[in-house]
């Protein structure tokens, strides 16, 4: 019989979660059937701490790359993947972001891996001129690739330089809704873990503190209906760069009961339950995990009308508003906060439904199995069980 394939899936960073059953890379792997594939994973940067939990890969590699490595010309780390990439004599190449794909695409000019797979998980990668124009003398036949959702997909199409419709699939990121479901705290506990009133409306939202979440315009638009929904809260989980302003904006708006910035919480999506509405007001997003994340906590979504997100919102039976727009996000959460305990629950429970019926987690590995198996087959390689 032929041999079982060998495939590797490379990402940037490790950190405490990487392993996790909900992460997307984890569920990569699991889409690849024992007996036909063996799968390595490999983290170019961090490594693991004793009692955090392991991947279901059959090897996992932690190159554990300083940070100087990865900057400049990084002829080293080219040096090492070689060596990593050629002793494993690998069928096939998962590369995961803008970064782990161009390098490997350098290096698959030696290497001759048959398929190569580059994830894109958002947009403006490939805006500069001078990064279209080296994946224009790069693409060849050995390359596929994703993007998380059909705007990022479209967006790669669109950039002319070696993405065509022949070689780009959209794979939407999903949910494995069971699992999820059996971490997720109730909504007493949840509430207590966080810190969070017993009783009240509770507007749950989650990302880093960064400008591109959109966090001040939520925090602002929460400010104009704060007055009129007095029993409401805004709470957010994540930490970022942009804390210091955010409690600034806070207390500038005379927020502080009203308004709480939770931090950074590890497995943060046991926590959804806390919450009674849940918003997005990114103002870019590849896909917005997030958003999903809310709707399995059978939340009602609001969420920004971008390109990425529009599809989601609309199939939830959300509230999309235009980004940065301050009155419609506060006029969408007057629309929420104003509902009956009922109608807001039977909300959230169309959001779950849409869930359960576009982003579960079978169809997310299967299109990843028949991506694979497909460019596996035009290139000639076998599929089969080791001897």
């Amino acid at each position: 019989m032929n041999r079982r394939v060998k495939l590797l899936q490379i990402q940037p960073d490790y950190h405490e979660n990487s392993h996790n059953y909900s992460d997307l890379a984890e569920q990569i792997i699991a889409a690849f059937p024992k007996e036909r594939y063996t799968v390595t994973s490999a983290f170019l940067r961090g490594k693991p701490e004793p009692g955090h939990p392991k991947s279901r890969a059959d090897e996992t590699v932690y190159f554990n790359f300083p940070d100087t490595m990865l900057r400049g010309l990084r002829l080293r780390l080219m040096w090492e993947i070689y060596r990593f990439c050629k002793k494993g004599d690998y069928d096939v190449i998962i590369c995961n972001r803008y970064k782990q794909t161009n390098l490997l695409m350098v290096l698959n000019h030696l290497l001759r891996i048959p398929v190569c797979v580059g994830i894109a998980h958002g947009f403006g990668a490939y805006d500069p001129f001078w990064r279209r124009q080296r994946m224009r003398v790069l693409v060849d036949a050995s390359w596929r690739f994703v993007g998380v959702s059909p705007a990022v997909a479209s967006y790669l199409i669109e950039k002319r330089c070696g993405f065509t419709e022949s070689n780009t699939v959209a794979i939407t990121n999903a949910l494995d809704i069971e699992q999820v479901e059996a971490n997720q705290l109730s909504r007493a506990e949840a509430r207590r873990a966080l810190g969070l009133p017993a009783e009240g409306r509770i507007i749950g939202a989650a990302g880093r503190l960064v400008r591109v979440k959109g966090h001040d315009h939520l925090i602002e638009a929460f400010s104009r209906v704060a007055a009129k929904h007095p029993d409401a809260m805004l709470a957010i989980i994540g930490e970022g760069r942009e804390r210091e302003f955010l409690e600034g904006e806070i207390a500038h708006l005379k927020l502080k009961d009203r308004v709480k910035l939770l931090g950074f919480r590890a497995g943060a999506k046991q926590y959804v339950r806390a919450f009674d509405i849940w918003a997005m007001p990114s103002l870019t997003e590849g896909l917005g995990l997030a958003l999903l994340e809310g709707m399995n906590g059978h939340l009602p979504v609001i969420a920004s009308d971008i390109p990425a997100m529009r599809p989601l919102v609309d199939g939830a039976g959300g509230i999309a508003v235009p980004p940065a727009d301050v009155t419609a996000l506060a006029a969408a959460l007057d629309r929420y906060l104003s509902l009956s305990t009922d109608a807001l629950r039977a909300k959230g429970e169309q959001a779950y439904s849409y869930l359960r019926a576009n982003h579960g987690i079978e169809t997310y590995r299967r299109k990843y199995l028949e991506l694979v198996e497909s460019a596996l087959s035009s290139r000639g390689i076998a599929l089969g069980v080791q001897n």
